[in-house]
């Protein structure tokens, strides 16, 4: 909560604890920080051919400076009808980049949540 309230912006700091409830509906987790500023739900372990591992949220959001970022770790191939529906974005490889929650459409963006963390979560629960 401490980081949410720090978050510069009435507007901003509104919409992040506005997507702090929609995560936490969505996944029934509890909000974790995953370093300074992503506030993550559930997690998965990941090994890469190279050796690497580590563990990474399942789904989360940090609210950045210029936008907000959303982690859909199961990237965008499947999602072109609901981004199409979304409203204003950006994506990365599986970032989702909004810039205020009144642009957007919140029922594509709960599906796209809901959607992601279910595939992570079944497919590593293996």
């Amino acid at each position: 909560m401490a980081f949410l309230n720090s978050v510069v912006g009435i507007e901003k700091r509104k919409d992040a604890h506005a997507l702090l409830e929609l995560f936490k509906n969505i996944t029934l987790e509890p909000a974790v920080m995953w370093g300074e500023s992503i506030i993550g739900f559930g997690s998965y372990h990941y090994k890469y051919d190279s050796g690497r591992e580590g563990d990474m949220c399942i789904t989360g959001f940090s609210p950045r400076k210029s936008n907000f970022s959303i982690y859909i770790m199961s990237g965008f191939s499947n999602n072109q009808k609901l981004l199409d529906q979304l409203g204003p974005h950006k994506t990365g490889k599986a970032c989702l980049y909004i810039k205020r929650l009144s642009d957007i459409n919140m029922d594509v963006l709960s599906k796209m949540i809901e959607s992601s963390y279910l595939y992570y979560k079944h497919k590593h629960s293996q």
